[in-house]
């Protein structure tokens, strides 16, 4: 075989995989639609969307508060972590001796691979208790089960991932762009500030909206210290429920409810469509950012 028979039948190939997964995402989006159409031909979207107004014994599936609640966990876990991954892929990268970049490596592996129902087990033994101190310290009444719960076990689920992706952006950047800059007199930290940081931008921004899109959909540590209460939240110490708490807390259960199991599969369709959305936006952002860095 040819080299250019290989070249053209690899080419094929990966066309091929690009496609099937498009169309499996496709497909996806298509059934939840499907399966959304009885509680959309009964209640308007707008209504279902803006709605505070969750009893399905009443046929009211407002989800409003809960789509607020995965805003505001994913929002908290994102500001925990966005500095502290920061910072820390700047040191290993930068600052850390070989030694202590390679034993780095594998924790954050392992930090990574521990299951969710361990990290929601150590939130409610750990954080609940420390979030319900905090509160009264704040002359505030909290069960410690919370936004600000959910918010620090989801940020510490995603420092694996940022941290990795972006300390292996950052050491991707040439040794002659930290050279030229340190032999102009700058020190260190202004290298890493104006150089390395600039010419990663890119790279860091994907870093975060892959830990964004992680935490957005996290379900099991989050239902277990979140509160799972479908109000809007007001403050770090309430409780919140997201859409993917509430998709794994009632599907399966009460399925005889008329409307119960079309209304989950639009919340399904809701949290993919927000999810889809935000990628693409990132994209943008992306894209405006490398032609400013060009």
């Amino acid at each position: 075989m040819s080299r250019e028979v290989r070249d053209r039948l690899a080419a094929g190939l990966t066309a091929v995989a690009a496609i099937l997964c498009l169309a499996l995402a496709f497909g996806i989006a298509v059934a939840l639609l499907a399966k959304s159409r009885p509680v959309l031909a009964s209640t308007p979207v707008a209504r279902l969307l803006l709605s505070s107004s969750w009893h399905p014994m009443k046929r009211e599936f407002g989800l409003y508060p809960f789509i607020i609640g995965t805003f505001w966990v994913s929002g908290l876990a994102m500001a925990i972590a966005i500095p502290i991954c920061l910072l820390t892929a700047v040191y290993i990268s930068e600052y850390s001796h070989r030694r202590l970049r390679s034993m780095a490596k594998p924790l954050l592996d392992l930090l990574a691979g521990i299951p969710p129902v361990v990290f929601g087990l150590w939130g409610v033994l750990a954080i609940v208790p420390l979030v319900s101190k905090l509160a009264e310290r704040f002359g505030s009444f909290s069960t410690g089960y919370s936004v600000l719960a959910g918010g620090i076990v989801l940020a510490i689920m995603i420092f694996p991932i940022v941290i990795s992706v972006t300390e292996e952006v950052l050491r991707k950047v040439p040794v002659e762009a930290r050279a030229a800059s340190l032999a102009l007199g700058a020190t260190r930290w202004q290298t890493t500030k104006h150089v390395l940081l600039r010419a990663a931008l890119p790279g860091v921004f994907a870093a975060v909206v892959l830990g964004f899109s992680r935490a957005f959909g996290e379900t099991m540590a989050v239902l277990m210290v979140v509160g799972n209460v479908p109000a809007i939240p007001h403050s770090l110490f309430d409780p919140a429920y997201p859409l993917p708490a509430l998709i794994a807390n009632n599907y399966g259960e009460m399925m005889s409810i008329p409307l119960y199991d079309s209304a989950l599969m639009f919340v399904a369709l809701v949290l993919l469509v927000l999810v889809l959305l935000f990628n693409v936006c990132a994209t943008l952002v992306l894209r405006g950012v490398e032609r400013r860095l060009a």
